[in-house]
Order: C-alpha cells, then sequence, then structure tokens
C-alpha cells in the first residue's frame, strides 16, 4: 500500500520542481535588477523598493497565494481584459507569487551583500573614471558570488514553498497528497510519504549547491593564502 501511496503522490515531483525552477527564474532576474536600482541610492526609487520588499517579506505567503489567484477575479475591468488570460491560470499565479516572494528576499540577500563590498574597490572604480553604473556592472556580479551561501538557502525555501501551490488546485506534490487523504483517509503515511520525498529532494539540492559554493568561492580561499 505505501508503495501505491508513493506512485501517486510522486506525480507531483515535476510539478514541484518546474515551480521552482520558473519562480527562480523570474525571481532572480527581479531581484538583480532591484539590487541595482537600490545601489542608485536615488530617495524615491528606494523608498519604492523597500516598500514592496516590506510587502512581501511582511506577509505570509499563503496570503500572497490567495490574493494573486482570488483578488484579481474581484475586479470587472481585470476580468474583461487580456490580463484575465493568466491571472485565472493557477500556474501563472503561483509562479508568479513564488517569484514576487523570493525575489523580495533575494533583494535583501543581493544588496546586503553590494553594501559588504570593502570601500576600496569602489575607490578604485571611482579612481579610474567609471561613473555609478559601470561600477554597479562590475561589482554587483562580485557581491553575487558573496551572497551565494544565503542565497542558496532561499532556493531550497523556494521549493518548499511549492507546498502551498496545493492551496490554489496546482496538483503538486502536496497536491496529489491532499486529493490521496480525501479518498484513503490514511493521514499519517500519506503525509509522511510527502515529507519524505520534500526531505530527499533537499537534501540533494543541498548537497550540489554546497558543491557549487565551494567552487565559486575558491577564489576567496586563494586570496587568503
Amino acid at each position: 500500500m505505501l508503495i501505491d501511496y508513493f506512485d501517486v503522490i510522486s506525480k507531483g515531483i515535476p510539478t514541484s520542481l518546474l515551480l521552482t525552477v520558473g519562480a527562480l527564474l523570474v525571481a532572480f532576474t527581479l531581484a538583480i535588477f532591484l539590487t541595482f536600482l537600490l545601489s542608485l541610492n536615488n530617495k524615491g526609487i528606494t523608498l519604492a523598493v523597500n516598500s514592496y520588499v516590506t510587502l512581501f517579506t511582511g506577509t505570509p505567503l499563503l496570503v500572497q497565494f490567495f490574493l494573486i489567484y482570488a483578488g484579481p477575479g474581484q475586479f470587472h475591468w481585470m476580468v474583461e481584459s487580456p490580463l484575465w488570460t493568466l491571472f485565472s491560470n493557477a500556474w501563472f499565479c503561483a509562479i508568479l507569487t513564488l517569484a514576487l516572494n523570493s525575489a523580495a528576499y533575494s533583494t535583501q540577500l543581493f544588496y546586503g551583500a553590494v553594501r559588504a563590498i570593502p570601500k576600496s574597490q569602489w575607490e578604485g572604480c571611482a579612481a579610474m573614471g567609471f561613473t555609478r553604473v559601470q561600477t554597479l556592472r562590475i561589482l554587483i556580479p562580485y557581491a553575487l558570488k558573496r551572497a551565494l551561501p544565503s542565497y542558496s538557502n532561499e532556493i531550497i525555501l523556494v521549493f518548499k514553498g511549492t507546498s502551498l501551490a496545493s492551496t490554489i488546485t496546482v496538483m503538486d506534490i502536496m497536491g496529489y497528497a491532499q486529493q490521496l487523504y480525501g479518498t484513503e483517509y490514511d493521514a499519517l503515511p500519506i503525509y509522511c510519504i510527502a515529507g519524505a520525498i520534500y526531505l530527499v529532494i533537499t537534501g540533494v539540492a543541498t548537497f550540489f549547491l554546497r558543491k557549487v559554493e565551494n567552487k565559486v568561492l575558491a577564489f576567496e580561499r586563494l586570496e587568503s593564502l
């Protein structure tokens, strides 16, 4: 029976992984853009970006799922607009929610790494006549390398966050687990299997992410020699 349960629940693995990859691609791109904007030190832009970050880091992910999936349908103009094709799609709403949430946290990580760049490097770029924008193009990739260990944790959190996508009808790992529970009423083994699947995938992902970190951050060990 446990094998049968596993066969059903594991059908959601591709969906959970696709949601994770899609959300991370959007979130990473958005976070880089927002980090760049924050680094320009414009008061108006900084206020807008910080407001977005506060909104998505200060509210529960589950609430964000419900608002983005169910909220737009409350506006007649949205239902009548071409955008409704997207916002009526649970997959789109799931990826958008995860991406906006992850981008907010990632922006904090990346901007923190930018602010931690030694003053001498900023001064060196200024001495070479680089503009603020040119300096950021050089130093942001350097900062991202230092932010990689923290960002690895964010990747894992996004994957685990996909478990909430089932609340808006997306059939991921938890979606199949809940569907199975609705017919079998065998909570303990069903949800233990679902939890074990998440545990194994996060364990494998963590292992490979640590390998990437060691390779990317090898330059720091060389500098310390």
